[in-house]
């Protein structure tokens, strides 16, 4: 995998595979999604500052890995709890991990950083980015969730829950008592919501790090 930056092409492969995957639910209201991210600059941002994929197009990197891993984990569920399937629809797993992250699409702002060089004899420039919340300070998975909304998706009452609380005791808000319960409550009444919360993890800690001694 190519953690640096990502050439056109890759990233026009990325979101022509994002937009196929999308359209293959056939979900009311995808083309109006995927016209708002395009206008958001989702397919060109990155997932992060720093922590994973921060390049141009590792945000649509980053929703296909987690997809392309729930997707997995969905079918090795189905496997080993069949009462599961009815419950674990490929259409939902789909939605959930490809759009958890939309509210990144405008928050990342390109900046110009210092730092010192490899050999640490100078100062050097690279291009990097900050973070600028106040275009729609509404948070993480619920600004996803409203974003959605507004675009115009159908979204059941699962999917709505599995994005709002994808980054589980992450989420700045589970240090309120009721935002934990909330979470638990969602975990334990659907499937779902633990299940893009483990792809989520999966593909930013391990499919997208680069391990120690190994060059990226």
């Amino acid at each position: 995998m190519n953690l640096g930056n990502l050439t056109a092409d890759l990233c026009a492969d990325h979101k022509a595979e994002f937009c196929q995957l999308l359209r293959s639910t056939e979900r009311e209201g995808v083309e109006y999604v995927i016209e708002d991210l395009e206008n958001l600059g989702f397919f060109e941002a990155p997932a992060s500052t720093r922590f994973h994929l921060c390049t141009p197009g590792g945000l649509v990197q980053h929703s296909l890995n987690v997809c392309h891993t729930a997707l997995e984990l969905m079918e090795m569920m189905h496997r080993r709890r069949p009462d599961l399937k009815s419950v674990l629809r490929k259409d939902s797993v789909i939605l959930c991990a490809l759009l958890h992250d939309v509210n990144k699409a405008e928050i990342y702002k390109p900046v110009v950083k210092r730092r010192r060089n490899a050999a640490n004899t100078a100062w050097e420039e690279y291009d990097s980015y900050d973070v600028d919340f106040s275009g729609f300070p509404m948070g993480h998975g619920e600004k996803s969730v409203i974003m959605l909304l507004l675009s115009g998706l159908q979204l059941r009452d699962e999917e709505m829950l599995a994005i709002r609380w994808h980054m589980g005791a992450w989420d700045l808000a589970f240090q309120s008592p009721e935002a934990k319960s909330n979470i638990n409550e969602a975990r334990k009444n659907h499937p779902l919501c633990g299940l893009i919360q483990c792809a989520d993890g999966l593909a930013a800690s391990i499919i997208e790090h680069t391990a120690p001694g190994l060059e990226p």
